[in-house]
């Protein structure tokens, strides 16, 4: 089973601030772009608000939990290996101690099209809050003749 460690950090693409805050580092929402470290031919882009203040900037602020998702196919797709349903594909703290916000992917093999979800998570309650995207996994080009079939790389 891959690791989500293996993902590498995301690009930042840009931020824009929210709230003004006088005397600290405004709020912001901060969109970022990732490849999927497992799936070549997926990039995911995802939206996640940043907290100001003197707390936010010394990094001791817990983040919200509103963290928007959108993945699409950028190549042709090739899995690299097998893979469970559900696996992480990317995972990041959101909190000093208890928050992580993870991305995870599965197989919706009838459709062949690849799902991801984004939520994130507390130790004592979690978060309801959550994004879904979908990649169809189609030819790239029309040299791209061998288009591969998600149900043969995940499993249960």
């Amino acid at each position: 089973m891959a690791s989500a460690s293996a993902a590498d950090e995301p690009d930042l693409i840009f931020r824009r601030s929210t709230v003004f805050k006088w005397m600290s580092p405004n709020d912001k929402l901060a969109t970022y772009g990732l490849d999927d470290p497992e799936v070549e031919g997926v990039a995911c882009h995802f939206t996640v608000p940043e907290k100001g203040g003197f707390k936010g900037w010394l990094g001791l602020a817990e983040e919200v939990s509103d963290i928007s998702l959108a993945c699409r196919q950028v190549a042709p797709i090739r899995f690299k290996h097998k893979m469970e349903q559900g696996d992480d594909m990317f995972r990041q703290r959101r909190s000093l101690f208890f928050k992580k916000m993870q991305i995870v992917r599965g197989c919706d093999a009838k459709r062949n099209v690849l799902v991801y979800m984004v939520y994130s998570d507390r130790l004592i309650e979690g978060s309801p809050k959550n994004s879904t995207s979908t990649v169809p996994i189609m030819p790239w080009g029309p040299a791209d003749t061998n288009v591969q079939k998600c149900g043969e790389f995940f499993t249960q």
